[in-house]
């Protein structure tokens, strides 16, 4: 029986985009760190495991802990508007560190993709001779208006009553529907053979 001594991990591995990594002598801040790196964040991996893409940068004053991964990446900076969620369909669980790390990246930048392109604010479209409005008509009905009408002024305008009266129709719940009695049938069964 002889006399061990054991010793702790009392470094923090950071991880980079490239995978390459490097060890940090605790105690240290995350300010330390990002002062090398301008426009990088870190992030906890723990997180990135658990959240995903909704993983919160380190703060600078936070600490990093011992014998604990982070990753050091560089997140777009976007205007105030929130980027949709995207959620990881799988467990990140079974996973490597780097793939985790890829995964991230390449979801935070489709999401900044997808969130610099500003969808319309509304499905009516504005021009100079009026409003457009896309809607749905039966071609029965469309064509039985253009009989009807003298001129495509006259059809616009018909199917806008014709719209109307569906709105009108709709903002009005429904009588309950009745339900209509099962049937059941029966195939006769032959007597039985006896052979």
């Amino acid at each position: 029986m002889g006399n061990s001594i054991g010793g702790k991990k009392k470094t923090a591995k950071v991880m980079k985009i490239d995978g390459t990594t490097f060890r940090l002598k605790t105690p240290v801040q995350a300010r330390d760190v990002l002062r090398d790196h301008p426009r990088h964040d870190l992030l906890d991996s723990e997180e990135v495991k658990r959240l995903s893409l909704r993983a919160q940068p380190l703060g600078p004053y936070e600490p990093l802990k011992p014998g604990k991964l982070y990753f050091l990446v560089e997140l777009p900076r976007l205007p105030n508007h929130r980027a949709p969620c995207r959620a990881w369909s799988g467990s990140l669980q079974y996973v490597s560190a780097r793939d985790r790390l890829e995964s991230l990246k390449l979801t935070r930048r489709s999401v900044s993709d997808l969130s610099l392109a500003k969808p319309p604010e509304t499905s009516v479209k504005e021009s100079d001779s009026g409003v457009r409005l896309r809607m749905r008509l039966p071609k029965v009905e469309v064509a039985r208006l253009m009989e009807e009408s003298k001129d495509a002024a006259e059809v616009a305008e018909k199917i806008m009553k014709l719209y109307a009266g569906k709105e009108g129709a709709r903002s009005t719940p429904a009588p309950a529907k009745l339900k209509k009695e099962k049937r059941t049938r029966f195939l006769q069964m032959p007597e039985e053979i006896i052979a």
